[in-house]
């Protein structure tokens, strides 16, 4: 399931993991997210899409950047699709993606400190000095 479909959407996101710890619902939904973004391929070409100006990026533009083969990353491309984090459009014999915005502030949301928590470590329980 995709960032977009179902309990869970970016406008349903509830707190961070700061804040609360992750049901076995939205772990689960969350987890193929993180594992699209576990590939240094796949964090490269989301941050070349995300940074392209105008919004959207031709794959003929971003496969050059890579010593990989079309197909390789049409596959890279799709599996960032299926995550729910960009989405595309074919025109004539080229496709173009663009990010879906929502899906990483929903990622920003989850993994930010709440509002007036102090940067820095935790103190640990029965810790002291």
């Amino acid at each position: 399931m995709s960032m977009q479909e179902g309990p869970g959407r970016a406008e349903d996101c509830c707190a961070g993991l700061l804040a609360a710890p992750l049901g076995a619902e939205q772990a689960a939904e969350l987890a193929p997210v993180f594992k699209a973004l576990g590939d240094p391929i796949r964090l490269r070409l989301l941050s070349m899409i995300a940074t392209r100006a105008g919004g959207e990026v031709c794959v003929c533009e971003l496969t050059p950047a890579f010593e990989l083969s079309q197909p390789t990353i049409s596959h890279h491309l799709k599996l960032l699709r299926q995550a729910g984090l960009i989405d595309c459009e074919r025109r004539g014999t080229w496709v173009y993606y663009w990010l879906l915005p929502e899906a990483t502030d929903r990622l920003a949301t989850l993994l930010s400190r709440p509002v007036g928590e102090p940067a820095g470590t935790p103190a640990v329980a029965g810790g002291g000095s």
